[in-house]
């Protein structure tokens, strides 16, 4: 095979002109041209075809061909572990007397000079991006379930690295936001450049040893990289990751919770607040990564950061100065999600039916630093101690006394450990016996964090009718579970407030909201 000569400016320039018309692919008509800060793509028919752009960065290196075809080939093999159906072949292109050809790379020898290479994709639909479907509203829980249990299923079958100083591969994360932000002091302002990085810098010190414990357990692993909406499609009613960081296995092998924080950070930076903290609490639902919480606020803000200097340069690049607004947006955003927060400790309980998951989903987004609450759902960990999914029903034998004072203790663990990160909490639980509710105040005081009991009350038909309508949930409740909580003697509420969860959720939340504003009523009986 010929081997491609390294390309001049022109070069690219021409055979962008030529790829854009179609006439590379035998498209009947001109191409969907989208350019990015290092690759441009081209949108036929049935087919996406990716171009590398001849460009250096601090963090890659596409300025000669054969590393753009390496790229490409990275790109297509890595790809194919979220969207094997998407990604098909990488193709040479090679000049043709004044133009250019797209032919198969295992008979390019035959097809003239080689001056670049492409991938070709299938092409999804225009509007099947998370990107586009998020800016028409807050997007459907049940598809940000459906993508938090395919990231962690992804995760829990990506290659681990054998890395026992994570602190020491974060570090390097951090000196290479700095070297890439430091040509942009101008728009950024060098005093406010330095004091994100001084307190990210303090904060990755503070929990260097989490970090390389975390390597040591094998939660570094190569992973997908840049895991936003932007590369996130619809793909047959499926929220599929596709467009991995692919020209560098180091930087695309991190810690697993810090390739979940983009996704979270990109849904809190469009407002999506709810939504972040749905994804997040199923994750660690899942994960059962609870130590790992604690490292979001650093993640998130990291990664905003890199939103912010890509977003510069490419500012930088174009000229276009809109790109430059929204790199200062980010980097707002990265200042804020470093900021410590002080925790909250809020408890809903209530016999099965009354809503209490409801509640403390509507309530998790807006309470404590991103992504919002830690909610602990009994019903959760009851699954997880006993080693199945959370949507797994359990036997009735595993439902005594024994296993709810388990469950309880360990309820009760979780959030103390939250609470002393500064992670809020909301603990999702029945509460049924004084004690119980007792127990979950004394975290709150051990803690000297505020404290919010919720009680919710609902008549036996409500709940039984809201039981019957479950489909999948961590809740094992049924009917005869429902009529025999109704004779249970919870005895005196105290300094829990009572809510009537008999109307819709939105004014059991305003009731809850108004509570914990510091408005809402107490009830003692």
């Amino acid at each position: 095979m010929q081997q491609p000569r390294d390309s001049h400016p022109d070069d690219q320039a021409a055979l962008i002109a030529c790829l854009a018309s179609g006439a590379c692919f035998g498209s009947a008509g001109a191409c969907r041209r989208i350019d990015t800060h290092a690759a441009t793509i081209f949108l036929s028919e049935d087919r996406a075809w990716k171009l590398k752009r001849a460009v250096r960065y601090p963090y890659l290196d596409f300025s000669t061909p054969e590393k753009r075809r390496a790229a490409l080939e990275a790109e297509l093999r890595l790809n194919r572990r979220t969207a094997p159906e998407l990604y098909l072949a990488v193709h040479a292109v090679a000049r043709a007397g004044n133009s250019f050809t797209v032919t198969d790379a295992a008979t390019s020898g035959d097809a003239g000079d080689i001056v670049d290479w492409v991938l070709e994709m299938k092409r999804f639909p225009d509007n099947a991006l998370l990107d586009d479907l998020a800016k028409q509203g807050p997007l459907d829980p049940s598809l940000l379930l459906r993508l938090a249990d395919h990231v962690h299923a992804f995760h829990d079958r990506a290659g681990r690295a054998a890395e026992a100083n994570g602190a020491d591969r974060f570090r390097q994360i951090l000196d290479g936001n700095a070297d890439s932000l430091a040509p942009h002091a101008a728009l950024f302002g060098g005093d406010r450049i330095a004091r994100l990085l001084r307190d990210q810098r303090r904060t990755c010190e503070r929990h260097a040893a989490l970090l390389d414990a975390r390597g040591r357990e094998g939660r570094i692993r190569h992973v997908h990289g840049d895991l936003h909406l932007a590369n996130i499609a619809l793909i047959d009613g499926e929220p599929t990751p596709f467009d991995c960081l692919e020209f560098s296995e180091e930087l695309a092998t991190t810690d697993i919770l810090y390739d979940l924080a983009f996704l979270l950070m990109d849904l809190w930076h469009r407002d999506l607040r709810a939504g972040a903290n749905l994804v997040f609490n199923r994750y660690i639902d899942l994960s059962a990564d609870e130590e790992g919480v604690r490292l979001l606020p650093l993640f998130l803000s990291v990664r905003a950061t890199i939103r912010a200097h890509v977003l510069a340069a490419t500012g930088a690049r174009t000229g276009n100065a809109a790109a430059g607004e929204q790199a200062n947006g980010f980097l707002d955003l990265a200042e804020r999600l470093i900021a410590a927060a002080r925790p909250t400790l809020i408890a809903v309980g209530g016999l099965s039916g009354t809503g209490k998951s409801a509640l403390a989903r509507a309530l998790g987004a807006g309470v404590g630093a991103a992504p919002g609450a830690r909610i602990l759902r009994s019903d959760v960990l009851r699954k997880r101690l006993a080693g199945v999914s959370p949507e797994q029903r359990l036997s009735s034998a595993l439902y005594t006394p024994l296993a709810s004072r388990t469950v309880y203790s360990l309820l009760s663990d979780l959030t103390g450990r939250h609470l002393s990160a500064d992670t809020s909490v909301i603990a999702d639980a029945v509460f049924a016996a004084s004690d119980e509710r007792a127990a979950i105040a004394r975290d709150a005081a051990h803690a000297h964090v505020p404290f919010f009991g919720l009680w919710l009350d609902a008549a036996e038909a409500i709940r039984l009718e809201r039981v019957g309508q479950r489909v999948t949930d961590a809740s094992d409740a049924d009917a005869g579970v429902v009529l025999a909580q109704s004779r249970y003697a919870t005895g005196p509420l105290g300094e829990w407030h009572r809510l009537r969860a008999d109307q819709p959720l939105a004014g059991v939340v305003a009731d809850a909201g108004a509570i914990i504003a510091g408005t809402g009523a107490r009830g003692d009986s």
